[in-house]
């Protein structure tokens, strides 16, 4: 959950989830709209669906019990490098770094290393030098080192504003501070701009539900609900002659408003039409307030179209 994700903002959805899944056998059987359910709201979908997968191989593979090696761990759905040494050294006390962003900026500037932190190989460079310090100065306390790393970099040698050098155990051996340019330490690639899509999203209403339909299994929000929505952002008429093109009966606007959500590499502006309408063809679900709030993980991308102020709807 920790990836890509705040701690503040992980902390309600981390005991919710133990609370219903708090083993890896019922993560493992867990129904796949329970699991999202549970994860709506957290964004990157595909790391619950991974999840569930090394749930279930550790079900299939290891009787149940989590593996117990760095390569084992690495094997596991979802699992890269640095999650893999986070587990196999704070878990196991194995020799194994975990290199996130806290501690490459840790080690490009105790090291004044300008290579593009970006780069895989550099990445793997870095761990092999961590590596070599867990294996000849850190027996039996592996875990704290990896956790002193980590905690140097998120609350001293810190990525935005200036570093408290003066409060770092390593300013004496740190090139960067030598130099007087920790700043320019790490080097990264620059970012590529945001792509920015235009849709019109409808929040078609007859009675007391709405219509949602599932998304393709492959892709952005693969496999989630979603609420209809064309390419392109059409105007108030346009939209209701759209809608009447469902078969939904007449159609009659309510109201219009834009919103727009951020994915890493895309922005979504969105024009959400809220409509009534008369009939509730079969192309899409329809569900209630209650089942939105409980059962339907419906994605942030598309909660934010739904009207503020119609308790009916939300």
């Amino acid at each position: 959950m920790l990836q890509q994700t705040r701690v503040e903002a992980v902390r309600p959805y981390y005991l919710r989830f133990l609370e219903k899944l708090p083993d890896i056998r019922s993560l493992a059987e867990c129904e796949p709209d329970v699991l999202m359910k549970l994860w709506e709201g957290l964004g990157y979908y595909s790391r619950a669906r991974n999840l569930q997968k090394a749930a279930q191989q550790i079900i299939a593979a290891y009787q149940g019990e989590f593996p117990r090696t760095y390569n084992e761990i690495l094997a596991l759905p979802g699992i890269g490098d640095y999650t893999a040494g986070a587990v196999a050294s704070i878990c196991f006390d194995l020799p194994e770094p975990a290199v996130d962003g806290n501690v490459l900026r840790v080690m490009t500037r105790l090291y004044a290393d300008s290579r593009c932190t970006d780069l895989p190989a550099v990445k793997k460079d870095i761990r092999e030098t961590l590596r070599t310090g867990y294996t000849d100065y850190a027996d039996g306390r592996c875990g704290m080192l990896t956790q002193a790393i980590m905690e140097l970099g998120a609350t001293v040698c810190i990525p935005n504003g200036t570093p408290h050098c003066g409060a770092c155990p390593l300013r004496e051996c740190c090139a960067a501070n030598a130099e007087g340019n920790v700043q320019d330490y790490p080097v990264r690639k620059e970012k590529k701009a945001r792509r920015h899509e235009d849709y019109t999203v409808y929040i078609l209403q007859c009675g007391e539900e709405i219509a949602v339909r599932k998304r393709p299994a492959e892709g952005l929000l693969a496999g989630l609900w979603e609420l209809p929505h064309l390419d392109g952002a059409r105007d108030a008429q346009t939209a209701v002659r759209d809608a009447e093109q469902w078969h939904t009966g007449a159609a009659e606007l309510l109201s219009v408003r834009k919103r727009k959500h951020i994915f890493t590499h895309i922005e979504w502006h969105m024009t959400c039409v809220h409509l009534t309408v008369t009939k509730k063809p079969a192309c899409f679900t329809w569900v209630t307030a209650a089942q939105l709030a409980e059962d339907t993980a419906l994605p942030t991308a598309f909660r934010i179209c739904l009207p503020e102020k119609e308790p009916d709807i939300l």
